[in-house]
């Protein structure tokens, strides 16, 4: 559907970038803890390709998957609640509706 590229686009053509900057993230935090970086590397893609075959192979919502892996009181809920104190979900939400704008304006 013709009206679907510029959301496409924005979501799933510059996707991979964002998906890459989270990996990133994920390996230069371990870094910073003191894994290696071959280490810290293997294990965030491990985590990053298992959490995406879930999802697709579960059917389950995201939300639900991450309500199953999260326990009180635990290292996982803490790390969410800092995630959400800064704006986590709203930047992600927030930039790809910039790129929505922005494949409009070049199109456009």
């Amino acid at each position: 559907d013709e009206k679907l590229i510029d959301m496409a686009t924005a979501l799933s053509a510059s996707g991979p970038a964002y998906v890459f900057l989270f990996i990133e993230a994920l390996i230069d935090a371990g870094v910073y803890l003191g894994m290696s970086r071959d280490t810290a590397r293997q294990l965030s893609l491990q985590t990053v390709l298992g959490s995406t075959r879930l999802v697709k192979e579960s059917g389950r919502h995201p939300a639900d998957l991450k309500d199953m892996v999260t326990s009180p009181g635990g290292t996982t809920i803490e790390a969410l609640l800092h995630l959400e104190r800064e704006g986590f979900r709203s930047s992600v939400m927030d930039a790809v509706i910039a790129a929505y704008e922005r494949s409009k304006a070049l199109g456009g």
